[in-house]
């Protein structure tokens, strides 16, 4: 957070520390951040990041983002792996702006809005990504905008030319009896 807080950019954290910060027990092994791309440089954020202890994973990290808009780190002490994706959709700057400061043992952190996460989670789709997404419904469910989930889930679906995700977002809505 300090390296984030420094670049001065809108910047949050996502992933399984977001979903665990939310309140669903699980456990993580690294830190997932999001930071507004037209905020911020390459050069700029592997700096604050260096200056924080966390270096690249990849022998020139700072093309890898450039190219593929996600800086692969870790933590030198640590050796937690820290990845800062650069945030650029009309949704992600949304999420950014909403987001909300919370006490994260003792750390505070900004988090996305339930909804935002699980929109994060349904469009990165993995196992353990569904199961978040499943419990932030169960936790946060009567508290989520559905009409804004379901049309920026189908949003992606639709560039993404897969029919699975929204189907997936339905499924999960059924199960925890929030179909409206």
């Amino acid at each position: 957070m300090r390296a984030l807080d420094e670049l001065g950019a809108p910047s949050m954290i996502i992933g399984g520390v977001a979903v665990i910060a939310h309140g669903v027990p699980r456990l993580t092994i690294d830190i997932d951040a999001a930071v507004s791309g037209g905020s911020v440089s390459i050069d700029r954020l592997e700096e604050m990041l260096a200056g924080q202890g966390i270096v690249g994973r990849l022998p020139d990290a700072a093309e890898f983002a450039r190219q593929h808009q996600v800086f692969l780190g870790v933590h030198s002490a640590s050796g937690t792996p820290v990845d800062i994706s650069l945030a650029w959709l009309p949704f992600e700057e949304v999420a950014l702006r909403e987001s909300r400061t919370v006490d994260y043992a003792g750390v505070l952190i900004r988090i996305p809005r339930p909804e935002d996460l699980m929109i994060y989670k349904i469009i990165a789709s993995r196992a353990q990504d569904i199961e978040d997404a499943r419990s932030l419904l169960l936790l946060h469910g009567r508290s989520m905008a559905f009409g804004r989930i379901r049309s920026t889930v189908r949003g992606f679906a639709e560039v993404l030319e897969d029919e699975e995700r929204p189907r997936v977002l339905e499924r999960l809505l059924r199960e925890a009896g929030l179909e409206g």
